[in-house]
């Protein structure tokens, strides 16, 4: 917030306030930092990955693009890896795969059977080795049946597909590293064993 803007922090609202900003817009009377300069702010204080979360989100509603990210200065190179991610925890798991030094898949894909049909939109998806990743958010056990019959569509029609949890992203990166890299491997889509840097 601006400086003179007289806003104060409460509880589940904490308000920070700056020098000069000249990216203010005014949201229920209140002056408050655009997107983008909000973006700065937040990703000064952030991790990278959280930064990146919070782009994606920023994407994913509309409220910026790749391109307007990317004419900040301040927000690169994350702004060139931002994408319309559905979930925070598939940027995470998005930003362990390229951390891994593997290459950048596909996010939010559309996918199509042989004859042209629709049968799914993978979280993350290697076109070359027709690799689909999906990320198995909490609610996934509510949406099983649905969720199955998805993954059901996708492999028949020829997709490979690997799923991960929360749990997986925080708790056994190495599993993921390792089963990606060897689908993409054996597809001859990424770099040998032992080439990323984990």
């Amino acid at each position: 917030m601006p400086r003179a803007s007289g806003a104060r922090s409460r509880p589940g609202l904490t308000v920070r306030h700056s020098g000069v900003v000249p990216d203010v817009v005014t949201v229920r009377s209140l002056k408050i930092t655009g997107v983008h300069r909000t973006l700065c702010e937040l990703g000064s204080r952030l991790s990278a990955v959280e930064s990146l979360v919070l782009m994606d989100a920023a994407i994913t509603s509309r409220l910026t693009d790749r391109r307007m990210l990317t004419a900040h200065r301040r927000l690169l190179p994350l702004a060139e890896l931002a994408a319309p991610a559905e979930s925070p925890m598939e940027t995470r798991l998005r930003w362990l795969l390229l951390k891994a030094d593997l290459p950048c898949p596909e996010v939010q894909a559309d996918l199509h059977d042989s004859q042209g049909r629709f049968v799914g939109r993978a979280d993350l998806y290697y076109p070359q080795a027709r690799l689909v990743i999906e990320c198995d958010g909490v609610n996934h056990r509510e949406r099983l049946v649905e969720d199955n019959r998805r993954q059901n569509l996708l492999m028949n029609a020829g997709f490979r597909l690997l799923r991960f949890t929360a749990a997986d992203v925080h708790q056994r990166p190495e599993i993921i590293r390792s089963l990606v890299g060897q689908a993409l491997r054996v597809s001859g889509t990424a770099p040998p064993a032992g080439a990323g840097s984990g």
